[in-house]
């Protein structure tokens, strides 16, 4: 006996193709699938693909899919290979039961009426009853041509109608029951028509088969719409309308397009944006999600651009962060302002609504927007909130290596938010020491500053190439000043780009393999950095290496860790002045309160420091030629 399709349907949505083939031949992506020579005849040059559900070499014609693969590949029969697969799936086999035949038979039968019911209620919409529900769809710019292509129908006017057109084939009211079709009613009250009055809307599987209906009513009644019943063979939360039709415009290269309802989905294909589908009169679920997955690796999620379309999209990032991959993710698309895609088409046309698919933005953009909007304000306590949420955002990523790269792009977005205007500096004169009398410049041992006068830009060039010189030389110090350094507004150019460059290498997760004392770990991070650097900023690099003589002795790989420390602060004082250092002062003291963390402390310390070094007189602000 055959197995149920329903069941080899879900044995093949949970076996994805390129992990299983990958195992026999080495694969690499090509566009959208995924390429590699033919684990079927020795080849040299790559001919077999793999799609989404199929696979197939253009050298020796194999083909087929999951189930197909494991019968050619291993050897084994269809049942061995089925049994294979859903062990690895954690699906069980059904058993062959005359219970199983009899549901099988019954499956075929409900699809029988499903079938017969799409031809009345075509038949219906042309007769004069049903027109105005034609008058409707044309006066809602669809064509003829799309009104046959999505099979739309009209129920009739009256109770009864579909039962009384069916009997003639044998069909009864018991049947349309299971098909979702008739609602049974309590006692002994005859069973009633789900659909009346409406314009139908066929849905169907990924494999073209009549499943359910749509039904939207004509006028001003509620419900606007109405969808089938669950059924056996029908899902809200696992079917999406249009999938049959997109599934075909994803494999020629169309986007995979979500949209809200039938007419926008209907408006669109007749568009030719062939890869639209809707979800079924419930937010977006996990196996719509993965069943989007299986058409395109990233498809768009439009949302109207009010507050209820950004809370929507708001849900779909939260769902889809446990489930995203290196090669899944999505994208978001925000219509204007009372516009939904078909009114948009309407008015603008198809360029109109690529405009708009050309503005997408991606998940991490709307995460960060989702996350940003739960903690407004710029207090230290709505700062260390959103980071903290944005880090646990990141870490419900299952894939490591994509978390660290969410974290990165999450953080920074969450730095280039949170920047402190640099403060202005002036020069200030003569070196003042205790008493208001003259004193010797203090300085770090192993430095010289230059004697000849500089001008106030130059000077802050050369207190960026300081601090980023010890930055680089230690990076062990990223995770304790890492909050103060990013905050630092550096000169444009090199210095700004080294900066982010730094803080993009540390949020990928490159942390150091010691602790602050640990001899021989710093060396092995900055060489680590410094090659990182040479691929990604060697002009800046270059720059910050040229004339190593008037760098700090801390710079230097064998500097040891406490003159390390006191010098990266002590340049970061004379880049700041007193007014910023005390801002600074207070974020790490609420810092420090709202999460303990060690790091906030170490802080807190060196800027406390930091601030009474600069009320004893012996540093002032940055500025002038004493600013080095």
């Amino acid at each position: 006996m055959s197995l149920p399709p329903n069941f080899l349907d879900e044995l093949r949505l949970r076996t994805p193709l390129a992990p299983l083939i990958g195992r026999a031949t080495k694969l690499t992506r090509a566009g959208r699938q995924w390429r590699g020579c033919c684990p079927f005849h020795g080849e040299k040059s790559p001919s077999f693909y793999v799609y989404d559900d199929h696979y197939h070499c253009f050298g020796c014609g194999a083909h087929g899919d999951a189930i197909a693969f494991v019968m050619q590949n291993q050897g084994a029969s269809f049942p061995e290979a089925v049994e294979r697969l859903a062990a690895e799936a954690g699906l069980e086999v059904p058993k062959a039961t005359p219970q199983q035949a009899r549901r099988e038979a019954k499956q075929r039968d409900l699809h029988g009426v499903l079938d017969a019911a799409a031809e009345a209620f075509q038949r219906r919409l042309r007769l004069p009853e049903g027109r105005p529900a034609l008058d409707y769809l044309l006066r809602r710019g669809l064509t003829e041509e799309t009104i046959k292509k999505f099979g739309l129908g009209w129920s009739g006017g009256g109770r009864g109608v579909l039962a009384a057109d069916l009997k003639p084939l044998g069909i009864e009211p018991r049947q349309l029951i299971e098909a979702g079709l008739m609602r049974e009613n309590e006692g002994d009250a005859p069973p009633t028509d789900l659909y009346f009055n409406r314009v139908m809307f066929p849905i169907r599987d990924r494999r073209g088969r009549i499943i359910s209906f749509g039904g939207r009513i004509l006028g001003d009644g509620q419900p606007k719409y109405v969808n089938g019943p669950e059924t056996e063979l029908f899902s809200k939360r696992r079917n999406l309308y249009g999938v049959e039709l997109a599934r075909d415009a994803a494999f020629r290269g169309a986007p995979v397009l979500v949209v809200e309802g039938y007419m926008d989905v209907i408006a669109l294909h007749q568009a030719g944006f062939g890869g639209a589908v809707a979800p079924l009169g419930t937010a977006l679920t996990e196996d719509q999600l993965a069943e989007l997955w299986r058409l395109a690796p990233q498809p768009l999620l439009c949302f109207d651009g009010d507050t209820a379309g950004a809370k929507a999209a708001a849900r779909a990032a939260e769902l889809a962060l446990p489930l995203l991959a290196p090669e899944r993710s999505l994208s978001f698309v925000s219509l204007p302002a009372g516009e939904d895609p078909d009114t948009l088409v309407k008015r603008g046309g198809p360029p109109a609504f690529r405009a708009v698919l050309d503005a997408a933005k991606p998940l991490s953009d709307v995460l960060y927007g989702m996350v940003a909007r739960k903690f407004p304000g710029t207090t230290p306590e709505a700062r260390a909130a959103l980071r903290h949420e944005l880090e646990a955002s990141a870490a419900r990523i299952p894939d490591k290596l994509l978390a660290g790269e969410y974290r990165r792009a999450l953080l920074d977005q969450f730095f280039a938010a949170n920047r402190r205007p640099a403060p202005a500096f002036a020069p200030r004169g003569e070196w003042k020491g205790r008493g208001g009398k003259a004193a010797p410049r203090p300085g770090i041992p192993g430095f010289t500053p230059p004697r000849d006068p500089v001008d106030l830009s130059q000077v802050r060039q050369e207190q960026a190439r300081c601090l980023l010189a010890i930055t680089l030389a230690h990076p062990w110090l990223l995770p304790e000043v890492e909050e103060a350094f990013a905050a630092l507004e550096l000169p444009d150019g090199l210095p700004a780009r080294l900066q982010q460059a730094l803080l993009a290498w540390h949020h990928a997760g490159h942390l150091p393999h010691g602790h602050q004392g640990d001899q021989g770990a710093g060396p092995l991070d900055a060489a680590e950095l410094a090659r990182h650097l040479e691929e990604v900023e060697a002009e800046g690099l270059a720059w910050l290496r040229q004339s190593a003589r008037l760098l700090p002795a801390a710079a230097a790989p064998e500097a040891l860790p406490k003159l390390v420390a006191d010098s990266w602060w002590y340049f970061f004082g004379r880049f700041r002045g007193e007014a910023a250092l005390q801002a600074e002062r207070q974020a790490a003291l609420q810092d420090l309160a709202t999460t303990g963390n060690p790091a906030a402390q170490t802080r807190l310390i060196r800027l406390n420091e930091l601030i009474a070094a600069q009320r004893r007189g012996e540093f002032e602000d940055a500025g002038g030629e004493d600013a080095l």
